[in-house]
């Protein structure tokens, strides 16, 4: 195996933080004995190609500068190509906004990233698979449906750029037109669809979202499982009452969730619905989600 990193680096990651901080924290990490092939993405969908070319190449290490967006398009890029290899390695710069996926690990951030880089430090990863209508893609966050992805897809489409309070904006809107509707699904096979109205549904392979958001306390990274989590049709005045909640985790203890872990889920979907993937907004037709165990090895 080649045993030099790529370095996928998304310069426009954390408004431009990434482009300036990422010279010294690369030469940290040649002085510590990595060797380092660095790349640069110029548009959304630049990290997939690259990551792809480069495991066609026969590299199987590789670095992600910038925030969850980046370390997902590099999953897919490695995805499906490496389904049925020995799992590739990814390790992390979280110079960007978010980097939720890390904080399983470390809250102490681009240090606790290179300490791990450095220390040479990996552990089993699972790999998420959603299949959906026209394709498939892969992830090691967690996917949404519901008000998170509402949320994430206004933000998306009509405040990209405005930062926190684009956020916010967002927030409010949402709550304003509060939508509690059914996704049907099959957990496991189970013979009759749940076609209960909820608030939202997510599958993590990790705890975190939004940075600093536990939406799936009990997930773990590499035991073969979905952690689904699901919170009934709540109000307005108690989905505000109960934000708190979202950050600590306590949520799945509230009388309108639950949470299970999984292995498959089979959606029942009319048809494409707001998605919030490792922070990505999308729009698709979910099909089925299963877990390819250990199919990553993380840099942590």
């Amino acid at each position: 195996m080649n045993d030099t990193f790529v370095v996928v680096v998304n310069p426009a990651a954390g408004g431009g933080r990434s482009r300036k901080l990422v010279g010294p924290a690369l030469e940290r990490l040649r002085a510590g004995g990595l060797k380092l092939e660095v790349v640069e993405t110029a548009r959304p969908g630049d990290a997939t190609q690259l990551a792809g070319k480069y495991y066609e190449r026969g590299y199987r290490r590789f670095i992600a500068v910038g925030g969850d967006g980046t370390s997902y398009e590099i999953v897919n890029g490695l995805f499906p190509q490496a389904e049925s290899a020995d799992p590739p390695q990814l390790g992390f710069l979280p110079l960007g906004t978010g980097n939720s996926f890390l904080r399983d690990f470390t809250k102490q951030g681009v240090e606790g990233a290179m300490e791990a880089l450095l220390g040479r430090r990996e552990q089993a990863c699972d790999v998420m698979r959603m299949r959906h209508r026209t394709g498939v893609i892969h992830y090691i966050n967690l996917l949404s449906v519901g008000f998170a992805a509402d949320v994430n897809a206004t933000r998306s489409r009509s405040f990209a750029g405005w930062g926190e309070p684009g956020y916010f904006l967002s927030i409010f809107l949402r709550l304003a037109q509060l939508r509690r509707r059914p996704f049907p699904l099959r957990v496991d096979g189970e013979p009759n669809a749940d076609m209960r109205r909820c608030l939202f549904l997510t599958f993590n392979n990790s705890k975190y979202t939004g940075g600093t958001m536990m939406i799936g306390p009990n997930a773990e990274v590499d035991d073969g499982l979905i952690e689904y989590v699901r919170w009934g049709p709540i109000g307005r005045i108690g989905l505000i009452r109960n934000l708190p909640t979202l950050y600590d985790g306590t949520h799945v203890k509230h009388p309108l969730a639950e949470r299970r872990p999984a292995r498959r889920i089979e959606f029942e979907l009319d048809g494409p619905v707001d998605v919030m993937v490792d922070g990505e907004a999308l729009t698709l037709h979910l099909e089925a989600l299963d877990v390819l165990p250990s199919a990553l090895r993380v840099v942590v």
